[in-house]
């Protein structure tokens, strides 16, 4: 039977992710980076908002993902003394976690100011290399070790056990390189491709939680590799198709 922490740590991933989808639905970023765009003159508030929205963005993304190595970590600290410490052990495990998500978003930040600079006809060329890259990508072996971690909570926590909170920003540090590690393109086709647009943030964060959780999701892995592979190719034969998809996703 659960315990309390196992329920709080439930209900805890439960209103962090609700209440990212609700700022996301409210305030999508590719509006944002759209009304950037016009003005054409990011300040360093601008950065910092980006970030923070970004991190909401992951945070929305990639917990419902997280929840099964997230609730066995809270299960296992069944053994850990007194309610506080594994409170703070499972708090340092998640906030780790989301955290490294967030810092990513500063180089997104900057390739996104990139991206408004280049041309039309660049812009286009790049997408159609974007999607063909993160569909070779899909099928690597690097992916495939970091999608295996991901898979496996209970291989991971053994593999990667460290007591008390400490031990817990370690661990939720480790469990994000891999899910960095796993997803990384998926999230460069959410930024180029889609304009990180919410009908992209939907259909990837889908991508991502089938891949983490569902049977056979290696296969579920390389089959969106052929589909991002066969849309490249498609965007590098007739590029108007990149404004389409950048449309969608604004």
């Amino acid at each position: 039977m659960s315990d309390r922490a196992t329920l709080v740590t439930y209900a805890a991933l439960l209103v962090m992710t609700a209440a990212a989808w609700a700022s996301m639905l409210s305030s999508p970023m590719g509006g944002d980076m759209a009304g950037m765009e016009m003005t054409m003159a990011p300040t360093l508030r601008d950065g910092v908002a980006f970030v923070v929205a970004w991190a909401v963005m992951m945070a929305a993304m990639m917990l419902p993902s997280a929840v099964p190595m997230i609730g066995l970590y809270a299960a296992i600290q069944r053994g850990a003394s007194g309610m506080t410490a594994r409170v703070a052990a499972i708090g340092a495990f998640v906030l780790t976690y989301v955290a490294v998500w967030g810092i990513t978003g500063v180089p997104i930040y900057f390739a996104s100011l990139a991206l408004m600079a280049v041309s039309p006809a660049t812009l286009a060329y790049t997408i159609a290399v974007v999607l063909a890259g993160a569909g070779a990508f899909q099928f690597s072996r690097f992916k495939e070790m970091c999608l295996r971690h991901c898979r496996s909570p209970l291989g991971f926590l053994l593999g990667h056990w460290r007591p008390g909170w400490p031990g817990g920003a370690r661990m939720g540090l480790a469990h994000a390189l891999y899910c960095l590690g796993c997803c990384w393109a998926l999230m460069v086709v959410l930024v180029v491709a889609g304009a990180m647009g919410l009908p992209w943030v939907l259909l990837i964060a889908c991508v991502v939680a089938a891949e983490k959780i569902l049977p056979r999701g290696e296969w579920i892995a390389r089959t969106t590799g052929v589909v991002l592979v066969l849309l490249g190719v498609a965007v590098a034969f007739r590029p108007q198709l990149a404004t389409a998809l950048r449309a969608s996703g604004m």
